[in-house]
């Protein structure tokens, strides 16, 4: 807890100290790439890699650290994991599917669809029709809310009617009616 350093310490400090204040080691991707599937090809690195892909990270979020740390390192710039890091992806998954391990790719599917967002967009939407024609007509129509209606338990007369009651304003800058 004593040893964080103090606000404004790293401006005191000699710059370029740091691996990524300096200029990256390799500035070419395609020497970047081939300096990363050399690290990733040992036994030791593979093994790592498909274990933490057995405890449930998912390639993304993997190789997302081996290349934030490469960089932390010095070894490329941030531009230089940008564009290996699909080609990093691709061999951390085929990897994992030689070794027959389930993975997750961390990847969102454009395909899938959320049924859950499509029922409540579309209800939102009845919603605010009934909202719109309430607005204009004063008068509520469920029928258009199929599902809903068979919940609401209200009549359209009753909502009416509640609406006709104001509710008396309270507060301190309100005036008094009679």
């Amino acid at each position: 807890m004593f040893s964080a350093p103090i606000p404004g310490q790293s401006l005191t400090s000699e710059p370029k100290n740091s691996p990524w204040e300096n200029p990256p080691e390799i500035d070419n991707p395609e020497d970047a790439l081939l300096f990363h599937i050399k690290r990733l090809n040992t036994p030791e690195k593979t093994k790592a890699t498909l274990n933490f892909l057995e405890l449930g990270i998912d390639v993304v979020t993997l190789v997302e650290g081996l290349l934030r740390a490469a960089v932390s390192e010095g070894r490329h710039s941030i531009d230089v994991s940008l564009i290996i890091a699909p080609i990093i992806h691709e061999l951390i998954t085929g990897n994992a599917k030689a070794a027959g391990i389930e993975f997750d790719e961390g990847l969102d599917d454009p395909n899938e669809v959320n049924q859950e967002e499509i029922d409540y967009a579309i209800q939102n939407k009845k919603s605010q029709k009934i909202l719109d024609e309430f607005d204009n007509t004063g008068k509520v129509n469920l029928s258009s809310m199929d599902e809903m209606s068979e919940t609401v338990e209200e009549t359209p007369e009753t909502l009416e009617e509640e609406s006709m009651q104001k509710e008396k304003p309270m507060g301190l800058m309100s005036r008094r009616t009679v």
